[in-house]
């Protein structure tokens, strides 16, 4: 439930304006001054939003929005106010102000002021995070990660951001692997410099190497200029190897000299070149694993798992999941043109429920379809069908899912296989009016064809298979000895 901070001298104003948020769903918090609002404020960053009276006796309002505007505090605020003067308002706004309303207030504007401040500092943080991102700059507060669960990965990122560690990201597919990755490198040294990233498992094995490490002019067919590899884009930076162990065994070896060495060796060249790159590290499955069954490098695994880090799924951090359905509704209702202001607490009970085998990526994708779906301004259970089947536990639900390669259920990153490859199709069959080599047949091998089937089909009985063809006995058995087919038949007198 979404905190909202109410802040009035007036006791009676005070429990009217908290008891108007509670019956819109919010878990309002009181404050009678603007000292005891900023201390709330402090302790408090994940507020939802902030209904602030301008004259108090202590710290008016207009004190406060300029305190929380040196300290970076950026919980939207709604100015609630008996002085309606023009003045006001031009100030309160320039201070920074999301809304502004003279009391009394009715019920009805002050909760669609309260959903759209929330929704305007949703959108706003979506845009501060993608400009963080694209930066270099990508910190932990850019990244939705307020439950427990999430607190050791957070405090890993920073004790790794210190140093240049290779550090090896360990989660299921969609749990936010890169984000971690980019918080490493945005709040270490090397914020701002490249991130480079690599999905190994989405180059085909014979252009690995060329891509990691570049090559020369020359160095084979169809390489006409030299080419830089990832390493070397990433001079300086962070290279980040998502899917590490999906790479082949021969790339293993050279990835595993260019960590010791801090050296790469072009396709074609005749001497190695010096890379200065940080190295982060991710896969879906436990290298270990792999290393046992013989499927990765022993020796690379130890040089990568010097600094592990596992993020859970969704499903062991429920508690994300409002700030996260916030966050993809404010994006993509902005990106799709529509005024969805939020998600019916039905919407949310029916997520909550739900285990997401897809984790956050699966998530995104559910909310961008709903966003599509939805007419109204709040999301509703109808809008995610798909979600409401597999929860449901349909029979046409499960049979879609069985025919996906996605696991229908979560699967623990421990017993993670392989994905399935499909069965090669089937070669189709060929036409029977049609000749090895593609050509019809001629009218003579068609009627054989038939005569001859029909003979079977009716066990040897002429007079059944004169008449199944439309044909007269006479010129069934002409046709038989024309081509050939009258030796060893029994005629059949009926």
């Amino acid at each position: 439930m979404t905190r909202v901070l109410v802040v009035d001298d007036d006791p009676v104003q005070l429990r009217l304006t908290a008891e108007i948020a509670n019956r819109a769903g919010f878990k309002p918090i009181t404050a009678t001054g603007g000292e005891q609002a900023l201390d709330i404020l402090r302790e408090d960053r994940q507020l939802g939003a902030m209904i602030l009276d301008l004259v108090m006796p202590d710290l008016d309002g207009m004190a406060v929005m300029e305190a929380m505007r040196k300290e970076g505090l950026t919980t939207p605020v709604i100015i609630q106010t008996a002085n309606a003067s023009l003045e006001t308002v031009i100030s309160a706004m320039r201070q920074g102000a999301a809304d502004y309303f003279v009391k009394p207030v009715a019920p009805e504007r002050l909760i669609i002021s309260l959903r759209n401040a929330m929704k305007l500092d949703a959108l706003e943080a979506a845009i501060r995070a993608e400009h963080a991102r694209r930066a270099g700059t990508f910190s932990r507060k850019d990244m939705i990660a307020t439950a427990p669960s999430m607190a050791r990965v957070i405090t890993l990122c920073a004790k790794a951001a210190k140093s240049t560690i290779p550090v090896l990201i360990e989660g299921e597919t969609g749990v936010g692997k890169e984000l971690v990755a980019r918080i490493i490198q945005g709040t270490g040294e090397r914020a701002g410099k490249p991130f480079v990233t690599v999905n190994c498992g989405a180059i085909p094995p014979n252009l690995v190497e060329s891509v990691l490490f570049g090559h020369k002019k020359g160095a084979f067919t169809g390489a006409h200029a030299d080419q830089a590899g990832k390493f070397s884009e990433a001079h300086g930076g962070t290279l980040f190897l998502d899917e590490v162990g999906e790479l082949p065994l021969e790339t293993q070896v050279k990835l595993l000299r260019a960590l010791q060495e801090g050296e790469i060796e072009p396709v074609g060249a005749s001497k190695p070149e010096k890379v200065n790159v940080r190295l982060i590290s991710a896969t879906n499955r436990r290298l270990l694993n792999l290393a046992k069954s013989g499927e990765f490098r022993e020796d690379l695994f130890y040089r990568l798992n010097v600094f592990p880090i596992y993020v859970p799924p969704l499903r062991e951090r429920r508690e994300d999941l409002p700030a996260l359905l916030d966050h993809f509704t404010a994006r993509f209702s902005a990106e799709a043109g529509k005024r969805v202001l939020g998600a019916s607490p039905a919407v949310m009970d029916l997520l909550q429920a739900y285990d997401w085998p897809g984790n956050v990526r699966q998530l995104e994708n559910a909310v961008y379809r709903a966003i599509v779906l939805s007419d109204g301004p709040f999301l509703e259970t109808q809008d995610f069908p798909q979600i409401v089947a597999q929860s449901a536990g349909r029979e046409e639900a499960l049979r879609a899912v069985e025919k996906v390669a996605a696991p229908s259920e979560p699967v623990h990153i421990d017993a993670a296989t392989a994905r399935p490859r499909p069965d090669p199709a089937p070669a189709p069959a060929r036409d029977r009016f049609l000749s090895d080599n593609g050509d019809l047949q001629p009218l003579s091998d068609i009627e054989r064809e038939a005569i001859a089937f029909a003979i079977a089909h009716h066990g040897g009985r002429m007079s059944r298979v004169a008449r199944a063809l439309g044909i007269g006995r006479s010129t069934l058995y002409r046709k038989l000895h024309e081509y050939g087919m009258a030796d060893g038949l029994i005629n059949d007198a009926a």
